[in-house]
């Protein structure tokens, strides 16, 4: 497995190898120690397994947890295709305002970390686009919020051909900086706190492991 540095602050790509043959193809898109090492740090206690379907055209996100408990993210494309955008909306990150997309399909075989407090949202390029999450934190509705992926300033580059479906709450989200004024944003600072405690937790001498999205 190869880890590339994103351009968000703590953000992470994974390529893994893939063995073919004539039944098929096996491919392991997580791997504790490739991520460990590309890190800097032990793996999260995953919390949660989230698993979406989605046509073409749908755009999910941007989604974040606030912080705290704040939620790190470890996300692939299980089948379809879909470009998936990494978004810092970390208030005083070196990064703050930045995105990147990485190309998330059943060819490279990609996978996305996304560190706690960093936004997350992705555009189904095809019918039937599967994303597979693996999560530090559970399900809490009133802690999840959303920016708009649409926010100009932002200028995510979903795809000219592709007519934007959206849920309601994500159509109805602010942008970045409305978010901001706000004061709905998390702290970058206290963010890499609530990720060191993660870490932490997750260490063999704790009696966790595991692996979250």
């Amino acid at each position: 497995m190869e880890a590339r540095k994103l351009a968000v602050e703590g953000a992470l790509e994974f390529t893994s190898r893939t063995f073919s043959d004539d039944r098929g193809v096996f491919v392991a898109p997580f791997q504790r120690e490739a991520f460990e090492t590309a890190r800097g740090g032990p793996l999260f206690a995953v919390a949660q397994g989230n698993h979406s379907l989605s046509r073409r055209g749908v755009v999910r996100g941007i989604h974040y947890t606030v912080a705290p408990p704040g939620a790190a993210k470890y996300v692939y494309c299980a089948s379809g295709r879909c470009l998936d955008f990494t978004v810092d909306i970390r208030r005083g990150s070196p990064t703050y305002g930045k995105w990147d997309a990485v190309l998330l399909d059943q060819v490279g075989f990609r996978a996305v970390y996304l560190p706690v407090g960093v936004g997350h949202s992705f555009v189904a390029l095809t019918d039937n686009t599967v994303m597979s999450y693996l999560i530090s934190a559970p399900y809490v509705a009133e802690r999840e919020l959303a920016v708009s992926p649409l926010d100009p300033e932002l200028g995510l580059p979903i795809p000219e051909d592709i007519d934007p479906i959206l849920s309601e709450r994500d159509a109805a989200a602010p942008t970045l900086a409305q978010a901001a004024e706000r004061g709905l944003l998390p702290d970058y600072e206290h963010c890499l706190e609530l990720e060191a405690r993660l870490g932490a937790a997750a260490r063999p001498d704790h009696g966790l492991t595991g692996a979250r999205s």
